[in-house]
């Protein structure tokens, strides 16, 4: 196996082994046999657990989104949840980010990281599609840029870690026109209906 493959091998391994054991029962050895390599090539890349965590973490963390420019503001955010529900179903975020935010209450190293990590994706994921909307005229220029971002990618988040329930379409749709009218959108134009009277019979 070449160099890069054993990293990414290991880092497969990681990833597998944290959403199946969790971080405060996950091994070096058990990530060395899952990833068919031994103890001696991930000491070689890591010094220790903590470093291979954070690491392979990060960067799966830090993997960028699609751009998400429709031209309105509930066009990108229904684009964007489509997206973050995607993204929210894989396992880093629906089992492995959970448990290391329960354990970084305990490890001052794992919640400087976290956080940081998390600041910055809700950026990535929200601060653009506020710009964006605020020089559209769409939103006030003098919005809170941190509570809209918070109020953009909470809802998913809680529905997802916390209540463990695939939202449906509908709930969706919903949640896009409560998020543009929180933040201050004006209400959406109704579509027009065809009241033209049938033609009459020849």
């Amino acid at each position: 196996m070449l160099r890069g493959d054993i990293t990414k091998a290991i880092r497969r391994a990681l990833m597998q082994e944290l959403a199946a054991v969790g971080y405060g029962r996950l091994s070096i050895e058990a990530v060395a046999r899952r990833a068919g390599v031994s103890k001696t090539a991930i000491y070689r890349r890591w010094s220790a657990k903590l470093d291979l965590v954070l690491e392979t973490v990060s960067a799966a963390a830090g993997n960028k989104l699609p751009a998400l420019d429709t031209g309105s503001l509930r066009g990108d955010l229904t684009l964007l949840f489509q997206v973050v529900a995607h993204a929210l179903s894989h396992p880093l975020a629906s089992q492995i980010i959970p448990d290391l935010l329960a354990e970084a209450a305990r490890n001052p190293t794992i919640d400087q990281t976290l956080q940081r990590l998390l600041r910055a994706k809700q950026q990535e994921i929200g601060g653009s599609l506020v710009d964006r909307a605020v020089q559209r005229g769409e939103l006030p220029a003098d919005i809170d840029a941190d509570a809209a971002v918070d109020l953009i990618v909470g809802p998913l988040y809680w529905r997802f870690a916390i209540a463990r329930t695939a939202p449906t379409e509908a709930y969706l749709d919903a949640l896009v026109e409560a998020v543009a009218t929180g933040l201050g959108a004006a209400p959406a134009v109704p579509r027009q209906r065809d009241t033209a009277l049938p033609a009459a019979p020849a």
